[in-house]
């Protein structure tokens, strides 16, 4: 990783950042849907781990944890297990099929998200349901360290207020991302005493505080619905873009 790739991933993660800030999610969906245009998802998966903890442990604070651990543990015991398990990063998998799976993904979250189909009110299903949806979710974070899918429109079938939702999403993400932490672990994929990864990393964890505090600033500035949906097309943009990478 030469200085012009650290540069690019300072960049990215105040992007990253920025998009986290203006709408409360989105910093691991950007990061790896751009830092996966020119490095292994696996790699891009490492830089992700610290400052996705990082920004999330805030927003897992709140008055409803006992409520919502009760209701969601089954589905975060599912992630945790499959995203550590299941083959993907690092694995067996071949790095062009991890991209063409992370152009997939990141092409149907944009199309989720332009779309916004009506979703059914699940809030008294039972909550063994929530295994399913983390399994699900569970497979697409070993695949592509991105974990929106299914994940996301299944809390919102739980009509969860909007409190209860930024605290879900919160708790949600980091039983992710430290999953995705043991995974890129095992998969060992830098030198665990180079100086350029812990450049990268820090780097990485300041651009993303950095963002995340600019896009603080900017959200009232923003028009939310415009901005979500530039955010999609990008994100379909950038999923095509990593699916003609993969062949």
């Amino acid at each position: 990783m030469d200085t012009l790739q650290l540069s690019m991933v300072v960049v990215v993660f105040v992007l990253a950042g920025g998009v986290k800030g203006v709408t409360g999610m989105g910093l691991p969906t950007v990061a790896m849907s751009l830092l996966g245009l020119w490095m292994p998802p696996v790699q891009a998966a490492a830089l992700l781990v610290i400052p996705s903890l990082a920004t999330n442990v805030a927003q897992c604070c709140g008055p409803h944890l006992r409520l919502l651990a009760s209701r969601l543990w089954p589905g975060w015991l599912a992630i945790a297990i499959v995203t550590v398990s299941a083959p993907g990063l690092g694995g067996a998998v071949h790095m062009p099929f991890a991209k063409a799976w992370l152009g997939g993904i990141l092409i149907a979250y944009g199309i989720w998200g332009l779309w916004r189909p009506h979703l059914p009110d699940l809030s008294r299903s039972s909550k063994w349901l929530s295994v399913l949806a983390g399994t699900a979710t569970g497979f697409v974070t070993a695949l592509t360290a991105v974990f929106v899918l299914p994940w996301v429109p299944y809390l919102q079938t739980l009509r969860l207020s909007k409190d209860e939702m930024v605290q879900a999403l919160g708790l949600s993400f980091t039983v992710a991302t430290l999953s995705l932490a043991v995974r890129v672990q095992m998969s060992a994929p830098f030198e665990s005493g180079s100086a350029y990864v812990a450049i990268a990393v820090g780097g990485a964890l300041i651009g993303a505080f950095g963002g995340l505090k600019l896009g603080e600033v900017l959200r009232g500035r923003l028009a939310g619905p415009a901005f979500q949906k530039a955010l999609f097309v990008i994100f379909v943009a950038l999923g095509a873009a990593n699916l003609i990478q993969a062949h």
